[in-house]
């Protein structure tokens, strides 16, 4: 599907006033995007897994404006407090994706959210925020437009959402997504995600554990760390390794080689890092414990033979990843060794999950 494709030229049957709620989950990168261009378009694909409990529920409720009054009209409230500092980020959203859902600024709209996770706890909001607005917003378009197709629903709540975040594009559908085009998967996008079919029982249910080594805001925003790729030595050579890395990645998440998942993985969350280290300015997200919990993590897989491995995102927090049937074990290795380096011993335990959802009231 192309961004034509979704415009909707006609809203006049719309209601009045009304409210929707949803619910959309974080996920995590597998194969990192690290660079974008305008419009929040990738210079490289990457695959995700999405999570399952780690979750923002977003109400949002709207009301026609007056005949005079046209202009875009925003309320956010988190945790029944209301963020300024984050409307007009929400604001923004709105006016990228008023060509194709042009009702947003005909109505005025609150949106209420909160998280299932602490929000000082370290994991990025924003794509579970962005697609669970994107989710409300499209069941808004379905109430004029009740016969859509799912694949329409899903690919266009994907597009709109990638509009307020790069990666809430992933957070739309389940398990592993695939967002940027690969020249050996036709059906893939820039535009949006696309759910991976063809993946073995064995990452149906992975497991998930964020070790929350650091709460606190970053240095540098993921923002800013995108813009320092325009001009980085090795911006070229990282793009192509992770489409490599992602056509690799695919057939890996097909046959369930577990040594080779998890050579890719901790290779790519490397990757990403080793870009921060080389960018002008350069700056390092990951702390002595990060390195430290590596470092562990890789000395209880050669000792065990369990095959856990770790991602990391763009901070200090590893993500410790392992199959459901190792969970006992892992946990208890956890509790016992990693949750000293741990900020205020935090974990949050979370596994593959279906991706965003409707609310009933």
């Amino acid at each position: 599907m192309k961004p034509e494709d979704f415009i909707l030229r006609d809203y006049d049957r719309l209601a009045e006033e009304g409210e929707h709620s949803a619910q959309a989950p974080s996920n995590i990168a597998l194969v990192k995007y690290w660079g974008k261009i305008p419009d929040q378009m990738p210079c490289n694909p990457s695959i995700s897994l999405t999570l399952k409990k780690a979750l923002t529920e977003t109400h949002l409720s709207y009301r026609k404006n007056s005949e005079m009054d046209d202009d875009l009209d925003v309320e956010v409230y988190l945790d029944e407090e209301r963020q300024r500092a984050f409307e007009p980020k929400v604001m923004d959203f709105f006016q990228r994706i008023q060509e194709y859902v042009g009702f947003v600024k005909d109505h005025k709209f609150v949106i209420r959210t909160s998280n299932t996770f602490p929000h000082s706890s370290g994991i990025a909001s924003s794509a579970s925020a962005m697609a669970s607005i994107a989710i409300c917003l499209m069941e808004m378009e379905k109430s004029i437009s009740p016969k859509m197709t799912r694949d329409y629903y899903y690919k266009k709540a994907s597009f709109m959402a990638r509009l307020g975040s790069g990666s809430a594009c992933r957070s739309l559908i389940g398990r592993v997504v695939l967002w940027g085009e690969l020249e050996d998967k036709r059906d893939s996008s820039d535009h949006y995600g696309i759910r991976a079919n063809r993946v073995h029982s064995i990452f149906k249910d992975y497991q998930d554990a964020i070790l929350l080594v650091d709460k606190g805001k970053k240095s540098i925003s993921s923002s800013q760390g995108h813009r320092l790729m325009y001009d980085h030595p090795y911006a070229r050579t990282r793009f192509d390794q992770a489409g490599k890395n992602a056509s690799q990645l695919l057939k890996i998440l097909e046959n369930g080689n577990l040594e080779d998942f998890i050579t890719l993985v901790e290779k790519e969350a490397l990757s990403l890092h080793a870009m921060m280290m080389t960018s002008d300015p350069y700056f390092i997200l990951m702390q002595p414990n990060t390195l430290d919990i590596i470092k562990r993590i890789w000395r209880f897989r050669n000792d065990t033979g369990i095959p856990v491995c770790f991602t990391l995102d763009a901070g200090a927090n590893v993500h410790l990843l392992y199959p459901k049937r190792y969970s006992q074990k892992v946990i208890r290795y956890i509790e016992e060794e990693l949750t000293l380096l741990c900020q205020d011993k935090h974990v949050i335990y979370d596994e593959v999950g279906n991706g965003a959802k409707v609310i009933k009231s």
